[in-house]
């Protein structure tokens, strides 16, 4: 049975038990007094005490009694409670090099409303700064307007914005390369973002995605395992014996490193090399006039295609598909060495398609490395993962500090 601590002493704060107790009936459906005091060892009259705290506080709404509710049996009818849901929300967001996903959940992490705003990869700082506020404004008002019966929404009580690149604890990123990509994927969006929320953090994109694979994907359960985004770049978000690794500037899991790596050579994606390698292909001539990818240009290609291509017999694309094996065999093998994982959960957008990629690769991967080998999945999450993984993690920072945060009393009288 999961442990509720409570404070003992008349030394520590009220709150701590009020803490306590809120932690304890978040993901209940109703509670009562009883139900508290047989998981707190509190006396009657301090839960109800606390109770009527939180209710005062607007986390926990106080339902009709048992007679009213039809489970009365005999004595006094027992007070009823559930915790409210919609008396606040959180917001998680994927900034992405071409793309903005912002989601709007209650403090259950019901997702209310999701928006997407569209970027240039050559998007001025402030260009993408507008797009993630509109993209936000956007969930938080269709969320507001969501039809149902919970009560109208709360306020937004925690941000939490995804970038292509490391952060440190006050969510700010170095340049970067001489192009500045760093510093143009996060144009100082904690202080711009300042006014949507109570909190606003932001955090490395594949950090993000490992926080959701640890929590409803396939890392749940896991201990150590790595989420790899794979599409235009190569990044890892690492849990290693049940901690996130960040590092001093928030940089553990930038694949810099595979610029030294024999047969990778960079952190190019798979789906940045995938079109890399059939635009040179076209150049040799190598396309045969049969081939569903002659014609087609590069740029604008889309990696699943070719893998499609490669099921459907094309040679070239097939040749393509065992190259990007190889290199995520390679990128895979990297890892392991370094840092003992159970599993390597390759992630983002592509990972629908990359069935066969991956199951290349988990064949060329006990080649490179000595047991234990880790297995390799592909994320069920696609490219969800992100903008869950920041959802998740406001809903943590809520939790682990609830009553840092205030909300408004009229959203929190229904659950």
């Amino acid at each position: 049975m999961d442990s509720y601590p409570v404070a003992s002493s008349a030394r520590l704060l009220r709150h701590t038990n009020a803490a306590a107790v809120l932690r304890l009936v978040w993901d209940r459906p109703t509670f009562t007094a009883s139900d508290v005091m047989a998981d707190t060892g509190l006396t009657r009259s301090t839960v109800l005490a606390l109770c009527d705290e939180l209710v005062a506080r607007g986390w926990v709404g106080e339902l009709d009694d048992a007679r009213a509710a039809g489970e009365y049996r005999m004595g006094r009818p027992a007070r009823r409670y559930a915790f409210a849901p919609r008396a606040g929300r959180v917001v998680g967001v994927d900034a992405g090099q071409h793309h903005v996903t912002a989601s709007v959940a209650d403090l259950r992490g019901a997702v209310l409303a999701r928006a997407v705003e569209e970027l240039r990869a050559d998007a001025s700082p402030t260009t993408r700064v507008r797009a993630v506020r509109r993209a936000i404004e956007q969930a938080l008002a269709d969320g507001a307007a969501a039809p149902g019966d919970a009560g109208p929404a709360g306020p937004v009580l925690a941000v939490v914005v995804g970038v292509p690149a490391p952060t440190d604890a006050h969510g700010t990123s170095p340049p970067g390369n001489q192009r500045r990509f760093w510093a143009r994927m996060n144009p100082g969006l904690a202080e711009q973002l300042a006014d949507v929320g109570q909190t606003v953090a932001v955090e490395n994109d594949a950090n993000l995605a490992a926080v959701a694979e640890w929590t409803i994907g396939a890392g749940a359960g896991l201990s150590s395992f790595a989420t790899l985004l794979s599409g235009e770049r190569f990044g890892a978000g690492l849990i290693v014996d049940g901690t996130l690794l960040r590092g001093q500037g928030g940089g553990a899991g930038e694949m810099r490193l595979l610029d030294l790596v024999e047969g990778v050579g960079s952190a190019d994606g798979l789906g940045h090399v995938a079109r890399e390698l059939v635009r040179r292909a076209a150049d040799a001539g190598e396309l045969p006039a049969g081939s569903p990818l002659r014609g087609q240009d590069p740029a604008a290609l889309d990696a699943a295609d070719v893998f499609a291509a490669a099921q459907a017999g094309d040679a070239v694309a097939t040749s393509i598909v065992e190259q990007l094996a190889d290199r995520l065999a390679r990128v895979c093998a990297v890892i392991a060495s370094l840092l003992d994982v159970e599993r390597i959960v390759v992630g983002g957008a592509l990972s629908p398609a990359l069935g066969p990629v991956v199951a290349a690769a988990t064949e060329r991967l006990p080649s490179y490395i000595h047991p234990p080998v880790p297995t390799v999945v592909a994320s069920e999450l696609g490219s969800d993962g992100v903008h869950v993984g920041a959802v998740r993690r406001a809903l943590a920072l809520v939790r682990a500090n609830p009553f840092d945060f205030e909300l408004v009393r009229e959203a929190a009288a229904r659950g």
